[in-house]
Order: C-alpha cells, then sequence, then structure tokens
C-alpha cells in the first residue's frame, strides 16, 4: 500500500525544499553582484571626474603638450559613454567597457610621463594632490573590481552548482554573469626590473 501525500501539504514542502535549495540566495547574490559592479562604475567615475582637474593643471604648465591632453579628455569621454546594467554584463560588453577604461588609463600614464618633464608642476602642490588622489582611485578600483569578481563567483556558483542551479533552472532561468578578464596579453608575465 503507498501512501501519497495530501496536496495541501504538497505546496509548503514543496516552497520548504525550494527555500533550502537557493529561492533567496539567488535573487540575493544577483543584488549582491548588482552592488558590486555600482561600486566598480563609482570608481571609475571618480577616476573620470579627477581628470579634467588634472588635464587643466597640466595644461597651464605643459600648453604645448596640446595632443597629449587631447587624448586624454577624447579618452574620458569615450569611458564615460558606457553604461552597464547588471542585467547587460555579457563577456562582450564587459570588454567594451574595460577596453574603454584602458585607453583612459593609458591616456593618464602618458600624461603623468609628460609631467615628469616639468619639474616646477611636479613640485605644484595641486598637481601632487591630483597624482595621489589618482594613485588612490586606481587601488580603489582594484579593491572594487575584487570584490566585484568574488561576488560574481559566488553568482555563478549558485546559478550552475545543484542543488541552487536546480531553483534556477525551474524559477529564474539566470545566466552565469560575466568575470573581468586580463586583458593586457603580457599580464600573466612577471615584469621585468632593469637598473
Amino acid at each position: 500500500m503507498t501512501s501519497r501525500l495530501p496536496r495541501r501539504l504538497l505546496a509548503p514542502l514543496t516552497a520548504a525544499l525550494l527555500a533550502g535549495c537557493g529561492m533567496q540566495s539567488i535573487p540575493q547574490a544577483e543584488n549582491a553582484v548588482s552592488a558590486a559592479w555600482a561600486e566598480t562604475e563609482n570608481q571609475y567615475q571618480r577616476r573620470a571626474d579627477l581628470v579634467p582637474n588634472l588635464v587643466e593643471t597640466v595644461k597651464g604648465y605643459a600648453a604645448h603638450e596640446r595632443e597629449t591632453l587631447e587624448a586624454v579628455v577624447d579618452a574620458r569621454a569615450r569611458a564615460t559613454q558606457i553604461r552597464l546594467t547588471a542585467d547587460q554584463l555579457t563577456p562582450e560588453n564587459v570588454g567594451k567597457f574595460e577596453q574603454a577604461q584602458r585607453e583612459l588609463g593609458g591616456a593618464l600614464g602618458r600624461l603623468l610621463a609628460v609631467a615628469e618633464n616639468y619639474p616646477q608642476l611636479k613640485a605644484n602642490e595641486n598637481f601632487r594632490d591630483l597624482q595621489a588622489q589618482l594613485e588612490g582611485t586606481e587601488n580603489r578600483i582594484a579593491t572594487a573590481r575584487r570584490r566585484y569578481i568574488e561576488q560574481v563567483q559566488s553568482f555563478n556558483d549558485l546559478v550552475t552548482v545543484p542543488p541552487t542551479s536546480w531553483t534556477n533552472a525551474i524559477l529564474y532561468h539566470k545566466q552565469p554573469k560575466a568575470q573581468f578578464q586580463a586583458t593586457t596579453p603580457d599580464a600573466a608575465q612577471a615584469p621585468k626590473v632593469k637598473f
């Protein structure tokens, strides 16, 4: 004789099983990914906001370095045009975002190299403060990216690893989020220091 569960017990039992298999954790993890991405964008925006101040400070000392200054302004404009929501975090979109940020980073590097040729600029308190702010911002960007990577890993584990992936397949149909990837061809190689 086979015993069957009464229908009135089936719904609460199913809900309890699903709750144990990611019913809440998947949306919470997706919210954490969104928050981590927002913080990453916040730090990139902070850098973009500092760039005009840096450019104006350098302009006063290095007026004939117009090409470098224009490259920074153009790269900043491209970098701030790309906005991604958590739903748009595909490898292709993240790659485009990172490319624009790399271009801005490269332009800033060239600008700081130009500044090295102007001793009076290097001694300028405003320039030193801005340079310190940019260095701090780069560290904050790295920290925000690391946190985003960790949140994406947690989310991707929930949507791809059983038993929570079963809940995802039944209820949410969420796809794994895109991770940041090293985009410099020689990023895996240790830098060579020469004196």
